[in-house]
């Protein structure tokens, strides 16, 4: 194995949105630094599983569904 190309990997602090923070080893910034979250999986829809709703205003959902949407359906 090769000398010296590795990362460091060092102990740094994370914050979470809520302002719970918790020590992790990571390769991120240098030894105690401190990295806050913007989006964590206690809040964001994709981890708590929170429903998305579409918008449309007659745009691209709608000129889809009036192009293609009585495809596939039998009457």
């Amino acid at each position: 194995m090769k000398a010296d190309i590795h990362p460091h990997y060092h102990v740094i602090k994370v914050v979470m949105t809520d302002g719970t923070e918790f020590a992790t080893r990571s390769t991120y910034g240098s030894e105690g630094a401190t990295l806050n979250l913007d989006i964590d999986p206690k809040t964001h829809p994709a981890w708590t599983g929170g429903t998305q709703q579409l918008l449309d205003r007659g745009g691209r959902l709608s000129r889809f569904n009036a192009r293609f949407g009585s495809i596939g359906q039998r009457k």
